[in-house]
């Protein structure tokens, strides 16, 4: 974008509206292999737009939150895979505490050092970072 847009205009080679449409085709070439075809239609069909010839037309008031939205999506899925294993420590720690009769030692007082010590020992961090370079 910096090349083919940014660096021409401020030399002066090219106007803002030439500037801009070689500078966003870039960007537009990496939200169209980085969003999923169903936001696309989903914010199409909001729009009450005509349905685009190629992934090429679409505009970019359309692709720009479809994108986005493919984006929080893949982010939740991530969370929620993150949330999962913590959770089961929750559960396995709170039915102990109950078959022993500590009803009233909070459990997360107890589960907490046993989740830093599974995300340390899972590296989780590099799990983290892997899914998402991997959705790139």
């Amino acid at each position: 974008m910096n090349h083919q847009g940014v660096q021409p205009y401020l030399h002066g080679d090219k106007s803002q509206s030439v500037a801009f449409h070689d500078g966003v085709e870039p960007l537009r070439k990496f939200m169209l292999a980085h969003t999923r075809p169903d936001e696309i239609a989903l914010f199409v069909k909001a729009a009450k737009a005509a349905t685009p010839a190629t992934p090429q037309s679409v505009p970019l008031t359309t692709l720009i939150p479809a994108f986005v939205l493919s984006e929080l999506r893949a982010a939740f899925i991530i969370g929620f895979v993150v949330y999962i294993p913590f959770l089961v420590v929750d559960m396995v720690v709170s039915a102990s505490l109950m078959s022993m009769g500590m009803m009233m030692l909070p459990p997360v007082t107890v589960s907490l050092p046993f989740k830093m010590l599974l995300f340390v020992m899972v590296n989780g961090w590099g799990l983290v970072i892997t899914a998402l370079v991997a959705s790139y």
